[in-house]
């Protein structure tokens, strides 16, 4: 075990695959180029060449449908999207192409193809730099959609999309990007599929993913510190598909539910976790969804601050409305 940042470990992660597997392409915006997406990708096109660590143009639509090419001719493509947003260029290959095509061949074809899409937040990204769109993308059959939270997951759970069998998109927040903690030297798998329980508790289920993990933790420890209220955290990984078993055993266990999420309330993750919940257990409380306001992220950072989730306000919330 040795302390990694978060992207740190996506990069090992990167390099021990690519070592395991000559399948593996990376290819993007700013990669093996002086960025190299915030050093995620630096020394790669040294290690393993020009044929299998490329820069190139932009033009995300035409990038995108040559993973597809690549992966239905045998390769293992990673594609790197720097900002999430312009993703939306793909949006053709990935719903009318990619998401479907082992469907239309009834499953004689797979697009083993991952698509690391980086969700912008901080210094002033603004409205259209920091949009995180994982709910569009989560609501496609066919896609695997995998949000990492800590620098273990992210190893882990990159490694097992790169070897996967079905089209991934990895989301990854640079807001994670500085977060340390020791993980596995070694090459490790993590069921891209399951969720799993950070903290166990009798009083409360708390669901986060990605950067609202953060949130979820420290809204529990705070109220446990000053209510003596045990809270289990779950950390769902996998947004397509969602783990419904761990969350509603969870659920009958504490009888009450809240859901914490960077990105917008209609249409959400978090309305989809209730949802699934209430059909299910029958809850005390009304469950609770904490997401962003209903507007765009603003560019000035007093305002970009006030914007994002705050988990003074979380806890306050919680006190006067499930534990009041």
């Amino acid at each position: 075990m040795i302390e990694k940042t978060y992207n740190q470990a996506i990069k090992e992660a990167i390099f021990q695959s690519m070592k395991l597997s000559k399948d593996i392409i990376v290819f993007g915006l700013g990669v093996g180029t002086t960025s190299n997406i915030y050093g995620t990708t630096k020394g790669l096109k040294e290690k393993y060449g020009k044929n299998r660590v490329f820069d190139t143009p932009a033009s995300e639509s035409a990038l995108t449908a040559m993973a597809g090419g690549m992966s239905i001719a045998g390769l293992r493509p990673l594609l790197i999207h720097q900002r999430f947003d312009f993703m939306l260029y793909s949006l053709d290959q990935i719903v009318n192409w990619i998401s479907l095509w082992s469907f239309k061949s009834g499953g004689k074809s797979q697009m083993p193809l991952t698509i690391r899409a980086i969700i912008g937040k901080g210094w002033g990204q603004g409205p259209q730099h920091s949009k995180t769109l994982h709910a569009w993308f989560s609501h496609l059959p066919g896609l695997s959609v995998v949000y990492p939270s800590t620098p273990y997951e992210a190893k882990g759970l990159m490694m097992s999309s790169l070897f996967s069998n079905f089209p991934t998109i990895f989301l990854e927040s640079r807001s994670l990007h500085s977060m340390k903690e020791k993980i596995p030297t070694e090459p490790y798998f993590l069921d891209p599929t399951k969720a799993v329980i950070k903290t166990k508790g009798d009083d409360l289920t708390i669901v986060g993913f990605g950067p609202s993990l953060l949130n979820a933790l420290e809204v529990a420890n705070q109220l446990k510190t000053t209510t003596r209220k045990s809270c289990e955290v779950i950390d769902l990984r996998s947004l397509n598909p969602i783990d419904e078993e761990t969350l509603i055993n969870s659920a009958k266990k504490t009888k009450k539910l809240c859901v914490i999420e960077n990105g917008w309330p209609d249409s959400s993750i978090a309305s989809d976790v209730v949802s699934k919940v209430v059909q299910r257990v029958k809850l005390e409380k009304n469950p609770m969804i904490f997401c962003w306001p209903k507007s765009f992220v603003p560019t000035a950072y007093p305002l970009e601050k006030e914007f994002y989730l705050k988990n003074d306000e979380i806890l306050k919330k919680i006190k006067n409305k499930v534990f009041s």
